[in-house]
């Protein structure tokens, strides 16, 4: 007899998997979260706080977003924690500097103080960006499956997915930015953003029409903003989990899949030897990662057939970088795009951070954390013990005097050590190197980045990855490799459709404990 049983397992950390498992919670479902293994947001050097990743808010928009927040009873909690950019992001170029404002008076004033020439051209485009992605609020808005599976799934998403903006390939001659002028830098203002904003590919031939439309219109129509970023979320959502009755143990990790009869029968958590039992597992890792979980037992026909190539082709290597204030512009922003325009200096997305907000350190009020990503091609110039370099380079290009004003810079992605800057008596610069074996909650050596994807065959509409249902029969995907042309949106999807899913059965009682409890919003 297994020594527990859940209703669900749910495997990781990502805001897919935590959006998941706090539905099911609400609906009564019995969940354990394991971390398997995927570090914390944020890490500590010398009591410095550093980020792993970046992390733009982007899915509030999102019609799904809200109404995961209605069911959970949720909405006005987090009105009071988040923030509207302002300005929603900027694009730095050497000869541009380009903001744009929620306020649509001062966004006209900004295109007609940098781009006057095209000032028509990208009124028309806006007002095609608007409309479409109206389109687009109304489709995800439905209670449907997005990939569908299932012939009934196809039938029901695909009535409204018709009604979509167009998925396809992208031209230079056609679609969204067939009213700017070829190389024209507006061009890269579009895609640059919208770029980082996906999971797909490592530069912009990688999107859809249909993918950049939505992107850059999650970017332009009003961003939200977390004081503490991805942490402060994830804190959210754990306790919605558990307010619910579901478990959270980030520490702890599935070691082997359990297979019975075919199908997923529970995991074996590393350090154990029973098995944890459950219905169902839910994935934020690839399909490819259950069935190793598994050793290929219980992988189904169809998909040992029919599963998609996803590649990994590349990775989100960042770099944080603490600084005295002095050394940083108070007019940067929260979200800004650097653009090398050198083949050693990589385009960057880098987010601006108030040290002591993120630490909860008064001593911090006079740092700043930038937190600086690039997109690294699995083959490249950049090496990975020259990305930090690199992109400390085009750091530089725009922060001329970042390096007087230097206190400590890091990466988790490539093994070297820490560098911790203080200043001398006489003005000099004094370097400590910090290896990794001595700072506490990171690896030794190397952590994985955050992959890149190319999805090989068709997917449905040029978005789609993996499939929502597993290699397995009774696990599910819901993790970047699921829509990855949607980036973080795709994600919420991926989690409102395999919720709906598992509890479809019990579509009734469900229907109407959702009412009961959101028709009066409680903590």
């Amino acid at each position: 007899m297994p020594a527990r049983h859940y209703d669900v397992i749910v495997l990781g950390r990502s805001i897919g998997a935590l959006l998941t498992a706090a539905l099911l919670a609400r609906r009564e479902l019995r969940v354990l979260v394991l971390g398997q293994g995927q570090p914390a947001p944020v890490y500590r050097v010398e009591g410095h706080t550093l980020c792993r990743r970046t992390f733009s808010l982007l899915s509030a928009s999102s019609p799904v977003f809200r109404r995961i927040l209605v069911e959970l009873a949720q909405t006005q909690n987090f009105r009071r924690l988040i923030a509207p950019l302002d300005p929603m992001f900027a694009y730095l170029d050497d000869d541009v500097r380009f903001e744009i404002p929620p306020d649509v008076e001062l966004f006209g004033r900004e295109i007609q103080r940098e781009f006057p020439e095209i000032q028509q051209s990208l009124a028309e485009l806006y007002a095609q960006v608007s409309a479409d992605n109206a389109q687009i609020d109304q489709a995800f808005d439905r209670d449907l499956v997005w990939p569908p599976g299932t012939f009934f799934e196809r039938l029901e998403t695909g009535r409204i997915a018709s009604s979509l903006p167009p998925s396809g390939p992208r031209s230079p001659a056609s679609g969204l930015l067939e009213r700017l002028p070829h190389g024209h830098k507006f061009r890269q203002v579009v895609e640059t953003p919208a770029l980082f904003a996906s999971h797909s590919g490592v530069d912009t031939s990688a999107l859809s029409e249909l993918s950049l439309t939505r992107l850059h219109g999650s970017w332009t129509r009003g961003v939200q903003s977390l004081s503490r970023g991805e942490q402060e979320l994830e804190e959210f959502l754990v306790a919605r989990i558990v307010a619910h009755g579901g478990v959270v143990q980030f520490e702890r990790s599935a070691e082997r899949i359990a297979v019975k009869r075919g199908r997923f029968a529970g995991v074996v958590e590393q350090g154990e030897e029973t098995v944890t039992a459950a219905e169902a597992i839910i994935s934020s890792e690839s399909g490819e990662h259950l069935a190793a979980l598994s050793e290929g037992h219980g992988i189904s026909k169809r998909a040992r057939d029919h599963w998609p190539h996803v590649n990994v082709v590349g990775g989100r290597f960042v770099v944080s970088v603490i600084v005295d204030n002095a050394g940083v512009p108070a007019a940067f922003p929260r979200e800004a795009f650097l653009i090398g325009n050198h083949p050693a200096l990589p385009d960057l997305h880098v987010q601006r951070y108030d040290s002591h907000i993120l630490s909860g350190n008064a001593a911090d009020a006079q740092r700043t954390l930038l937190v600086a990503e690039m997109l690294l091609p699995n083959v490249s110039g950049y090496h990975l013990l020259g990305a930090r370099h690199a992109v400390l380079g085009t750091l530089r290009r725009y922060l001329p005097f970042i390096d007087r004003h230097l206190v400590l810079v890091d990466s988790p992605h490539d093994g070297l050590p820490a560098d911790l800057i203080s200043r001398q008596s006489d003005g000099t610069l004094d370097h400590r190197q910090i290896e990794r074996a001595f700072i506490k909650g990171v690896a030794p050596s190397t952590e994985p980045m955050q992959p890149r994807f190319w999805v090989q065959t068709g997917s449905y509409l040029s978005l789609a990855g993996e499939p929502l249902r597993g290699p397995i029969p009774g696990s599910y995907l819901v993790g970047p490799t699921v829509l990855p042309s949607l980036g973080q949106e795709g994600e919420v999807l991926a989690a409102w459709g395999v919720a709906k899913i598992l509890t479809k059965k019990d579509r009734a009682r469900q229907k109407m404990r959702r009412q009961m409890w959101t028709k009066i919003e409680t903590g």
